[in-house]
């Protein structure tokens, strides 16, 4: 599948069945996270992977929105190895986190997985509950599974504004 198919075809996913992911699959999800640039190469990320039954009883303590995913990351930079910017309160840990979790989602999809980017939870709870160090800064979840049969993408995922409401050329 070409690059703008598969970005067409990958949604959200909302429901999964038990299957389990192979390792493989996981591996080449997480390698594309490896592979993703970050500001000066720094590589901050740092990904917890959820497969327990324990682990996965925590995330649904602190978030409705695993839909049964068998896998759950945990996408965190760390924030000692963040690019800070020169003559500002600013560093690179959020978008860091955006573009890995980005490429392992789409990843996902070339392997045949569905995915959802979770960022409704408390970044605090999770590091508590899984006693991250306190230098990791949580920032996204990212649902991986099998789509279920009603895993299906949401009504509106079709529509999308025309460029012209969303880019200006100067």
């Amino acid at each position: 599948m070409d690059f703008l198919s598969l970005v067409q075809a990958r949604y959200s996913c909302k429901a999964y069945t038990d299957t389990p992911i192979d390792d493989q699959q996981l591996a080449a999800v997480l390698e594309a996270g490896r592979l993703a640039p970050t500001a000066k190469n720094s590589q901050p990320q740092r990904i917890y992977v959820l497969k327990s039954s324990d682990a996965l009883a925590k995330i649904d303590e602190i978030t409705p929105c695993r839909y049964g995913a068998p896998i759950v990351l945990i996408v965190c930079y760390d924030a000692d190895a963040v690019f800070h910017y020169p003559q500002s309160p600013k560093d690179s840990g959020a978008e860091d986190v955006a573009i890995v979790t980005t490429h392992m989602m789409l990843a996902a999809a070339n392997e045949g997985l569905g995915s959802c980017w979770i960022n409704f939870f408390n970044p605090e709870q999770a590091q508590q509950i899984f006693d991250l160090p306190k230098q990791q800064v949580p920032v996204a979840l990212l649902d991986l599974g099998h789509a279920a049969a009603n895993g299906t993408p949401l009504k509106n995922h079709e529509s999308r504004k025309p460029l012209s409401e969303t880019v200006t050329y100067l």
